[in-house]
């Protein structure tokens, strides 16, 4: 990973990190389909004022290529990937659930091997999916859920598998797509996209129910779109552009950090010595993963 990169990576797990814990909070108040619908429409809201800020002038996207890519990013990359990572809040601690994210750089790499002519998969990045991966069985194996008597530990490990699953191939299509778009018209037709992808069908499929909602409920939504949707999708996209997918994908090593200690502060969460081990292998697979090969001396 390129150094100048590492600010970027640090800010943008910060960022994705607490909106994580602020999203376990919030599943004891919001339907997760609602609270995701509700965090894509702020932020919707929030890129369209920047087009029509008055003395903004930035014109609305038109480029039918952008808006093409821009929607199946929003849909499949964001819409799928964040309601599922949030249903799967209802059942693993915001600590573990990161811990599970972490495998998107594993997932990355493969997918871009398949899908990326400048990233292909050698037999060291092989080494450390494959560490990656068994640290990821190692949890399921033993039921780690990091909440006090939980339940359906392992259906969570199912939902989060479809988040990292199509939050790497968002990654991905976005590398092979749009490296040359601008990327806040990505991210604004990409949220606008994504709203309108999850908040109908989620008031269709559990209706509207906001009667149980506090004012610290409202005030974690705001945050998590403000900063988790809005602030973090625009830097996720420009780390992609700049310092390529796999780099890009490194976010998920810093979002545990944050996550572990403020689920435990915040929220009780636990860490046991089986999430440990399993963050171990995980972390040994992703250090092997960017590890670059020793140079010959000459």
């Amino acid at each position: 990973m390129p150094l100048d990169a590492i600010p970027y990576v640090l800010l943008l797990g910060f960022f994705y990190g607490s909106t994580l814990v602020i999203s376990r909070f919030s599943v004891g108040q919001f339907e997760p389909s609602t609270y995701i619908g509700l965090r894509l429409v702020m932020a919707s809201v929030a890129h369209t004022a920047v087009y029509l800020w008055p003395t903004n002038q930035r014109p609305w996207p038109r480029n039918t290529q952008l808006l093409k890519h821009a929607i199946v990013l929003g849909v499949l990359g964001t819409a799928v990937p964040m309601t599922s990572i949030v249903t799967g809040l209802q059942y693993l601690s915001s600590g573990l659930a990161a811990i599970l994210i972490t495998l998107n750089p594993a997932v990355t790499v493969v997918l871009a091997h398949f899908f990326l002519g400048d990233e292909r998969l050698t037999w060291r990045k092989s080494l450390g999916v494959a560490l990656a991966l068994s640290g990821a069985v190692l949890l399921a194996w033993r039921g780690e859920s990091g909440l006090a008597g939980s339940e359906n530990a392992l259906f969570g490990y199912a939902i989060l598998a479809v988040a990292v699953l199509f939050g790497a191939g968002g990654t991905v299509y976005a590398r092979r797509y749009m490296r040359e778009m601008d990327s806040f018209d990505v991210a604004s037709i990409r949220m606008i996209a994504a709203a309108c992808a999850v908040l109908p069908l989620s008031i269709g499929l559990v209706g509207f129910d906001l009667g149980h909602v506090t004012a610290v409920g409202y005030a974690g939504l705001t945050y998590a779109a403000l900063v988790g949707t809005f602030s973090g999708f625009l830097l996720a996209f420009y780390n992609v552009k700049r310092f390529g997918a796999t780099a890009s994908a490194m976010t998920a090593y810093v979002i545990p950090v944050v996550t572990t200690v403020g689920g435990a502060l915040f929220l009780g969460e636990v860490l046991t010595a089986g999430m440990l081990g399993g963050v171990a292998l995980i972390g040994l697979g992703i250090v092997v993963l960017n590890r670059r090969a020793t140079l010959p001396a000459v």
